[in-house]
């Protein structure tokens, strides 16, 4: 098997992902998983996919992550694994769509407006 690679986006993070065969080990920016994110809940968020599919031993993951916070950081990864996966075996997707991580989370932060102290809250009226 060849280098499959996906990208995933959350936020402003962007990951770049590329997957071989091997033993089971996600390298990001050149070091281990549990390294990059030190968090368990964002080491499980970034396993998650491949749990789903049983395939956690399977895979060798390297990734560049660039951009964001750590957990838009952990989600971009983990819909770039996903997308990944889909590509290897297109018949995983129907489960990957069903616990939602094919799909691309679209929100984004929206600017500050001028004349505005935030994106929506206002300076304080004053009618006298």
């Amino acid at each position: 098997m060849e280098v499959i690679n996906a990208i995933g986006r959350r936020k402003a993070a962007v990951a770049r992902v590329y997957v071989s065969e091997g033993k089971g080990n996600i390298t990001i920016n050149k070091r281990p998983l549990e390294e990059y994110f030190t968090l368990p809940t964002l080491q499980y968020i970034v396993k998650q996919p491949l749990e789903l599919l049983g395939v956690t031993g399977q895979y060798d993951i390297k990734v560049n992550l660039d951009g964001g916070g750590f957990k838009g950081q952990a989600e971009a990864l983990r819909l770039g694994i996903a997308r990944a996966l889909v590509e290897i075996n297109a018949e995983d997707k129907a489960k990957l769509r069903a616990a939602g991580f094919v799909t691309r989370d679209p929100r984004e932060v929206e600017r500050k407006k001028p004349g505005q102290p935030k994106a929506r809250k206002r300076f304080q009226f004053s009618k006298r």
